[in-house]
């Protein structure tokens, strides 16, 4: 990444107003080099070290000039940068083309649909794949997964392993699983993944659900602005992760019925323009025969809209047949 040579000589006590005692609070905090800092925005980092919010947007400034962001770039600088962003398969080729050769790193990629719609078998087919080698579409990499509503299934990796061909005490040795059980507590998890990306070699961070905890917790028209806050916190987070490790993000949604007709269903997303707006690539699934799903892009910044058709089955995510 820009500035990765600067980053590499400086440490946060090179910052102007990091002395030695905000120091230590920001390395507390999981702040501890001067990406994270720069990503940081100026109420967390004054909140976070107990300094003023003046000295924090100083430091900012002054980790965003040594990190070589926070400018304005050419296109051809950021299509240069593009080529950095790599492709990890679903394991369905008709998918990874729907998705323009697979989830993409960097960014946010959001599977939403009714229940069975096959949102977690398609999560636990990527953090599969994450872990194969990259000559078979996989990143050889460790997988994080924030689990909101306890629906990891060892089971069903051991099973997806063995029809890749994959050793599953391997794969499942790669793969660090955290139980979230509020919304407070799932936005913890996303700040220390931050942290477990500098000892582990992560490439794929999966949230399932992304909003469960959220929706059960922000009942009613009173609690709705708050919700919508911490649920852009949330999302932010899980993007500076993205950008910081070079990662895949992988999050599920549900639905909520509406009077009018989404797709040819009465349902749409939870979480309205704040997860619109934030994830990257939007697939909407829904049940079809034998096993199949349809699932339909709605939502990118490059490719057109469009729908395939995918299997699920005892082994994993395919074409079929």
């Amino acid at each position: 990444m820009a500035g990765s040579k600067e980053e590499k000589k400086m440490t946060i006590e090179d910052l102007p107003g990091v002395g030695e005692a905000t120091a230590e609070k920001l390395r507390e905090n999981g702040l501890d080099d001067i990406m994270t800092i720069a990503v940081a925005s100026p109420k967390d980092l004054s909140e976070l070290a107990g300094i003023a919010e003046g000295t924090a947007i100083k430091i900012i400034a002054a980790a965003r000039k040594s990190a070589d962001i926070g400018n304005f770039e050419t296109g051809e600088q950021i299509l240069e940068r593009r080529k950095d962003v790599l492709k990890l398969s679903t394991g369905s080729k008709n998918l990874d083309n729907l998705l323009g050769g697979g989830f993409e790193t960097q960014s946010i990629t959001e599977f939403f649909g009714e229940f069975g719609s096959g949102k977690t078998q398609i999560m636990h087919q990527a953090a599969v794949n994450a872990t194969m080698p990259v000559e078979q579409g996989g990143f050889d990499s460790d997988v994080l997964i924030i689990d909101t509503e306890n629906t990891f299934r060892p089971e069903r990796i051991i099973q997806m392993s063995k029809a890749r061909g994959a050793d599953p005490d391997t794969v499942l040795k790669r793969i660090h699983v955290a139980r979230a059980y509020n919304s407070h507590h799932q936005i913890l998890l996303a700040e220390r993944a931050i942290e477990l990306g500098k000892e582990f070699p992560i490439k794929l961070l999966i949230v399932d659900s992304l909003t469960s905890h959220f929706r059960s917790e922000y009942m009613g028209r009173g609690s709705l602005s708050e919700r919508q806050q911490l649920l852009n916190r949330h999302m932010h987070d899980l993007l500076k992760f993205a950008t910081i490790y070079n990662a895949v993000i992988g999050v599920t949604n549900q639905v909520s019925a509406r009077p009018d007709v989404f797709f040819g269903d009465p349902t749409a997303p939870i979480g309205g323009n704040i997860v619109g707006h934030t994830a990257t690539f939007r697939i909407y699934l829904r049940k079809s025969k034998g096993g199949k799903r349809i699932a339909r892009l709605i939502d990118s910044p490059y490719l057109p809209e469009g729908e395939t058709v995918i299997q699920i089955s005892e082994d994993g995510v395919s074409d079929g047949v």
